[in-house]
Formats: structure tokens, sequence, C-alpha cells
């Protein structure tokens, strides 16, 4: 199986925040299931972190990568394809991290490790 985090999964997930859900943590500490990252969650951190709406973030932005494969996590670039996808994708859905997210899995045929139900309705499978 092959999954991709979406941005506050991973952050629950470093942090052992009790609403990360028990089934994610399970999946998430199979060593046959491949974890993917995005470079747009990357981004989406970065960007939160410089606006101030997640300065608890700011630590990890020095580290990231290295967080990212103490892990095992596998890094997912973001493509043309991916882009140019994610910019066509039907949905009213305007954020555009999560609209790179389903994107990527959906081109990727990865499953979206989410909590939020907004990512399902552009077409992404999803589990939480």
């Amino acid at each position: 199986m092959r999954v991709l985090l979406d941005t506050h999964a991973l952050l629950w997930w470093w942090a052992g925040n009790p609403r990360f859900s028990h089934a994610a943590r399970d999946l998430l500490s199979d060593p046959e299931v491949e974890v993917y990252v995005s470079a747009a969650t990357a981004w989406e951190i970065a960007t939160k972190v410089r606006i101030g709406k997640l300065p608890e973030a700011r630590k990890l932005i020095g580290h990231f990568e290295e967080a990212i494969a103490e892990h095992d996590f596998l890094h997912l670039p973001v493509s043309l394809k991916h882009g140019l996808h994610a910019g066509l994708l039907q949905g009213n859905h305007r954020d555009p991290f999560d609209r790179i997210i389903a994107t990527q899995a959906l081109i990727d045929d990865l499953q979206v490790v989410t909590a939020d139900a907004a990512i399902k309705t552009l077409g992404a499978r999803t589990m939480w």
C-alpha cells in the first residue's frame, strides 16, 4: 500500500496528537506501507510558519528533510503534470495545497491520510 500524508496528518503524527486516528497510526507503523510526504506539505508548513499561523513548527523547518527520512517517509516532488492537473481539477475547493495533494494522490495512485473531507470531494481516495 502507498499513502500520502496530508499536512495536518504529518504534523499530528510528529506531535503525537491524540486526534491522529488509530487506524492511520497503525498504517504508518506498518513497514510494508510506503508513506509519502509532498513537497506541497513543506511549502504549506513553511508558509504558515512565515505568516505566524504555525509558530510551533518553526524548529521543524530547519531539519524537515531529516525528519522525513528519520521515519522512512518518502519525498514526493510536485511535477509540471501535477501542477497542470491541480489547476484544472474540477471542484470548488480553493486551497492550493489540498488541490496539489489530491492531484498527486490521483496521478500517483496514492491514498491520502487525512481527516479533511474536502480532499475526498476532489476525487482522491482517503483514509483516516
